[in-house]
């Protein structure tokens, strides 16, 4: 199965894949939360999706509590949040594991694909980052501390969208 072709929930619950709910569109799908020390950087994806929206790209919030309960919010209040304080448009999916024995699927190909540094497996934390090219493709993985506005984040997102 392509990974385009997970299902997947939006944060609203409806029934989804990832290639429905971008098209053909590169994708950067990123496992967020409302409380943790990383939560400014939905200001950069929100640039991001500014920046890059309209040549095809998108970026899909996955929010996790899995890490210190830094999502313990309720699909309402996530999408007030993020809403309201950063002004978020776009997609956000339901709450999932990233790791362990509840990963989502999604998931489970994703940290299948090292990072700059060659290493795979489980994502670290809030905020890692995977970009994934318009055939469905995962072309790179940042991890939580890269900036979403990195320049070799936007160097790859450049090369994605064409």
């Amino acid at each position: 199965m392509s990974l385009r072709d997970i299902p997947v929930r939006t944060l609203a619950d409806a029934p989804t894949t990832l290639g429905q709910l971008a098209g053909d569109k590169a994708t950067l799908v990123v496992n967020v939360a409302s409380r943790c020390g990383l939560t400014p950087q939905y200001a950069g994806l929100v640039r991001l999706q500014e920046r890059f929206g309209e040549r095809g790209f998108t970026v899909v919030g996955v929010p996790c509590n899995q890490f210190a309960g830094q999502e313990p919010g309720s699909a309402e209040q996530i999408q007030d949040f993020c809403v309201t304080t950063y002004g978020v448009d776009f997609p956000l999916l339901e709450k999932a594991d990233v790791n362990g024995e509840g990963r989502h699927p999604l998931y489970a190909s994703l940290v299948e694909v090292p990072d700059a540094s060659g290493d795979a497996g489980d994502v670290q934390w809030n905020f890692e980052k995977f970009l994934v090219d318009r055939e469905g493709n995962v072309v790179a993985r940042f991890r939580p501390r890269t900036d979403p506005e990195d320049a070799a984040v936007v160097e790859a997102i450049e090369k994605a969208v064409g």
